[in-house]
């Protein structure tokens, strides 16, 4: 979670905690005792700098000679996907997912082809992907990204689809009889694929009894704000039971982490989509190692890259077999789930102040399930966001009408209090006493009114992750001007930065949600002492709101029109609540044992003074 959403939450759970407490009648006093910017750039052709240059030229030692030419290109097309295979290292050279769309307005698009508008997933400028490593026994190091590898496809383009598979291999030899291949099996249906390693009659060539399997070019940054893209890429490891994120500071600086014994699977991945290798043995896996980093450019935009690999055992066996799946396409749970592993941990659903625990499951096992049945009922997002509303509505009805019954009840008992206070004017201490003795003889929690709020933070949380990293949202559009309901809505672009929030647009549904919180304090806060949260609380929360999806404001804009329903409905036509002591007051709660062990120790601490 980036700096300016924590910002957003804390400032949001102040404005309630401050709320709350003007709402409720005014308590005796107590004895005395890494800022983000969010920047939409265009996708460069060239995304980052090519890698580094290796130390070494064209020298690749007696064994293997360095590639020169023109690479040549072979395309499968599945029905998920167009994918691209060089001669050079044997190995991808772009991916196309064929159901995904880039950022980009169609109307602006040139070529509205599979290629000009489908979002493609590798880093071909920074040499495709998928490639093995190793030192050779005369001390060169070889990747294979760089050899001239042949292949059993005799054709430049392949379909395959339905439950069709298309299985090939690239290899390269050297010297009489040693080969290094790559079989790969491709499906018409699936974003996976099936990739085996083979070394054969290498165990005279590879020293130091290792090779690597590595992904290196990481994966390419496809959406149309690069900054909001970056907080959600970062690479990862399923090791020790449990997924290790590997995620790169947006300072620049190099990140990177050795993984030794077992790791399940390796992933690099942007916001909505991710590459992943797993063994299919990973005991026989000798650890991993991450390493990522980010880089700006001059026009604000901001990348990550990252590189994975598997360290394999090697003990100079005249031939050696490792195999993979590997799987290129969306982060979506539901595809993930068909596949062992907890493959499904890769999915973000965001924290907060470490409450994953709890705002996952709600993700995992509420929120997401909920919105797939309905979208199954109903085809647009918008709607199923109105819906979900209504249902979280009734819901949490019986905790919101309790708290609505207790907060009038306290209103009810403020004029109690005012006697109190002014009684005990001069004794704090009896004052705190005899007020919660007060609530307690008519059976008040002064802090109820505050628990749907509370029980609703999780699901406001929760909901976030959902509309800000769940790819069933991308580019899901409402009506009119909402054509994201996965960003924010924008209306209007200012020409500076508002201090503090960092926003510099203007968000159709925040407005609309802030109107609504307006309205409603309007509708509850009644006395004038309070009337400046009336008109500080909307501006904020609209501010804040401003630069949170749309799809999220829209849920909250929902809220707030039912619960000004409700509030109008209590207001005019609900029956009068009645203030009566009730016969079996509760025992002390908590905060009045405080307030009468305050009460003791003061008094003690006046008989010592006297002494």
């Amino acid at each position: 979670m980036d700096k300016q959403t924590t910002l957003a939450f804390v400032l949001i759970f102040i404005i309630i905690t401050v709320w709350l407490f003007f709402n409720s009648p005014e308590p005796p006093p107590p004895q005395q005792q890494k800022k983000q910017e969010t920047v939409k750039t265009e996708e460069k052709k060239e995304e980052a700098p090519k890698a580094a240059a290796k130390e070494d030229d064209t020298d690749l030692g007696k064994y293997f000679e360095k590639f020169t030419g023109n690479p040549g290109i072979i395309t499968i097309e599945t029905d998920l996907a167009i994918v691209e295979f060089s001669n050079k290292g044997g190995k991808l050279n772009r991916v196309f997912l064929k159901k995904y769309n880039n950022w980009a307005a169609a109307s602006d698009l040139k070529d509205t082809s599979v290629y000009g508008r489908s979002v493609q997933l590798i880093n071909t400028y920074r040499g495709g992907a998928l490639d093995l490593f190793f030192v050779t026994n005369d001390g060169k190091k070889i990747n294979t990204g760089d050899l001239k590898f042949n292949t059993t496809l005799t054709k430049h383009y392949y379909k395959i689809t339905g439950q069709d598979s298309l299985p090939f291999t690239y290899y390269y030899k050297t010297g009489d009889s040693a080969f290094i291949k790559k079989n790969f099996i491709f499906y018409a249906d699936k974003y996976s694929s099936r990739f085996d390693a083979e070394l054969i009659n290498l165990n005279k060539v590879i020293s130091n009894n290792a090779y690597d399997i590595i992904w290196d070019s990481g994966i390419r940054f496809v959406e149309g704000n690069s900054v909001d893209e970056a907080t959600y890429s970062n690479a990862s490891a399923f090791y020790g039971d449990e997924q290790v994120i590997i995620d790169a500071p947006n300072t620049g600086e190099k990140v990177e982490q050795d993984f030794t014994g077992r790791v399940d699977w390796l992933t690099v991945r942007n916001k909505y989509f991710a590459a992943i290798i797993v063994p299919d043995n990973p005991a026989k896996v000798e650890g991993a190692y991450i390493k990522g980093n980010a880089h700006h450019y001059k026009e604000g935009g901001l990348r990550e890259f990252y590189s994975a690999r598997f360290k394999m055992p090697f003990r100079e066996e005249a031939y050696l077999k490792s195999s993979f799946m590997l799987y290129v396409g969306p982060v979506s749970y539901d595809i993930l789930d068909q596949y062992p592993g907890n493959l499904t941990a890769i999915v973000d659903f965001g924290s907060f102040f470490g409450l994953k625990a709890i705002v996952r499951p709600i993700a995992e096992y509420v929120l997401l399930p909920m919105f797939t049945f309905l979208h199954s009922l109903i085809l647009n997002y918008g709607i199923v966001i109105i819906v979900f509303s209504l249902i979280i509505k009734v819901l949490m009805n019986p905790l919101t009408q309790k708290s609505m019954d207790s907060m009038r009840k306290m209103q009810m008992l403020q004029p109690k209090i005012t006697e109190l206070k002014e009684k005990f004017k001069d004794d704090p201490a009896k004052m705190n006493k005899e007020t919660m003795k007060l609530y307690s003889t008519y059976g008040i929690n002064p802090m109820g009114g505050c628990l749907p709020l509370i029980l609703q933070m999780p699901i406001f949380i929760a909901l976030w992750g959902v509309f800000q990293t769940a790819i069933e949202l991308r580019q899901q559009p409402f009506i009119w001007w909402i054509t994201d309901l996965s960003r924010p809505d924008v209306l209007l672009h200012l020409p500076f930065k508002i201090p503090l929030f960092g926003i510099d647009q203007i968000s159709g549904l925040a407005i609309l949600m802030g109107v609504t919180t307006f309205v409603q304090q309007k509708m509850t806060i009644k006395d004038p002492q309070q009337m400046a949260m009336v008109y500080v609380m909307p501006v904020m929360l609209t501010l804040l709101f401003m630069s949170f999806p749309s799809g999220l404001n829209l849920y909250y804009f929902l809220f707030n029109l039912l619960s000004i329903g409700q509030q109008y409905y209590l207001n005019n036509y609900a029956k009068p609540i009645e203030l009566q002591p009730v016969k079996n007051p509760k025992k002390a709660g908590f905060m009045q044992r405080m307030m009468e062990a305050a009460e003791q120790k003061a008094k003690a601490q006046q008989k010592a003074r006297k002494k």
